[in-house]
């Protein structure tokens, strides 16, 4: 076992069989909250079967060696516990907080299905959460309104071959051909103490905490962490592309996307400023011009997609008012992209734009679950969980000038674009 030295921040500590563990010890509470990061996402699957990583978080509830189906919820809800998952192109994560006297029990359900979830992993349980999968589906993406925006977005900035170029919700076809020997090789490929890191922030001490960690998981046997695929770094689209949707929406919408530098880079950092200017609230560039003045939009939002293997998605979003003309969306929306790219940030536009990105990380970060997420997040990601603890400061140190390049990457000729043009029953 190897131990990062003591810092006022976390420690990192890697066990024999190759799970890093990072330890935040904080006692303004009797809590504890974990989080454990697999570097495993949709960006690993094979392109014939998309979803596969999302259907897999599902299945890591239905059993394993020890614990019967649907017993891990119960177990920890019983004991106090807030849990859940979420999987992303880059990672599944497993988390929850719950009261100090419970961690025993997490750290114990969480090691026997990290090693044990074939025994539990039947065809009755993948044919359930199969249908729980498709239903999230529907629910979420096909029968939603601008569901399925973000999937088109990336189907259309990201060319066939990419790992980004679909979502992690997968297809109906390729969810329905899984099998049950695909989903025990994704298991043993991806599910192995090399390629995770367990995060605990809360009451209790490193040592404490290591001991613990290395009770449950040090007897889990070693094997080298899955080889990781490096995606091509593409760069800025050379041109505009565009999906025109006609649907039965509320209103008409503008989703843009642009591709940008991966995370834990400056341009990452300045990206998101210059998003945050753009449509950071009613007093940013758009929210003024669309919203305020012109009155043609109800809302405008910045979205930052940070990857850290490969170039990030930075996107804008404007939802036009019932009967707005799309057409006149877009023109708003290109002339201010473009004059933005002209004059880079004004007067106090930065110190505004800085303050948003700093409110939105205290908030991110302001409980137990979300540092231990964070800390996973730069412990897996980036090698190096201390990393989260710098981020303010380095949203302080981004320029004005940075700022500027990064708004000339955001032009109208450079965006993947959806426009939805609402079907006249949904206007009338």
């Amino acid at each position: 076992m190897t131990s990062s030295p003591p810092t006022n921040g976390p420690t990192t500590h890697t066990l024999d069989n190759g799970l890093r563990v990072v330890v935040r010890p904080d006692r303004s509470a009797p809590a504890v909250a974990l989080n454990i990061w697999y570097d495993v996402g949709s960006r690993h699957e094979d392109p014939e079967r998309t979803g596969l990583a999302h259907l897999f978080e599902h299945l890591m509830f239905q059993g394993s060696e020890n614990v019967a189906s649907g017993e891990h919820f119960g177990l920890l809800d019983a004991g106090g516990a807030d849990l859940n998952a979420t999987t992303w192109f880059e990672r599944t994560n497993y988390f929850e907080t719950l009261p100090t006297g419970a961690l025993d029990l997490a750290l114990w359900l969480e090691a026997d299905r990290m090693t044990g979830l074939l025994a539990g992993l039947t065809q009755e349980n993948l044919d359930n959460q199969r249908d729980v999968v498709k239903n999230e589906r529907r629910e979420r993406y096909d029968n939603q309104p601008y569901g399925t925006a973000w999937e088109r977005l990336h189907r259309l900035a990201f060319p066939p071959g990419s790992p980004y170029h679909h979502d992690t919700i997968g297809s109906m076809e390729h969810l329905d051909a899984a099998s049950l020997t695909e989903c025990a090789d994704f298991y043993r490929r991806h599910y192995r103490p090399s390629n995770a890191v367990l995060t605990l922030v809360g009451d209790i001490s490193a040592d404490d905490a290591l001991a613990r960690v290395e009770r449950y998981f040090g007897r889990l046997s070693a094997a080298p962490a899955p080889e990781q695929p490096e995606p091509e770094h593409l760069g800025p689209l050379t041109g505009p592309l565009r999906l025109d949707l006609r649907e039965d929406v509320p209103a008409p919408a503008v989703y843009a996307l642009w591709r940008v530098a991966r995370d834990g880079t400056p341009q990452a950092d300045a990206a998101e400023l210059a998003l945050q200017i753009l449509a950071g609230g009613t007093a940013s560039r758009l929210g003024l011009r669309m919203v305020h003045d012109a009155q043609v939009a109800r809302h405008v939002s910045p979205v930052l997609l940070r990857q850290a293997r490969g170039d990030s998605s930075a996107a804008l979003v404007v939802k036009g008012r019932v009967g707005a003309d799309p057409a006149v969306l877009e023109r708003h929306f290109d002339e201010e992209l473009r004059a933005f790219a002209a004059t880079g940030p004004t007067g106090d536009e930065l110190p505004r734009a800085r303050a948003l990105a700093e409110r939105e990380w205290l908030d991110e970060t302001a409980d137990f679950a979300g540092r231990a997420d964070q800390y996973g997040r730069f412990a897996c990601l980036h090698g190096d969980a201390a990393l989260a603890d710098g981020v303010v400061a380095r949203l302080r140190a981004v320029t004005a000038e940075q700022v500027r390049r990064a708004a000339a990457d955001l032009l109208p000729e450079r965006s993947a674009r959806v426009v939805y043009h609402p079907e006249r029953s949904a206007q009338a």
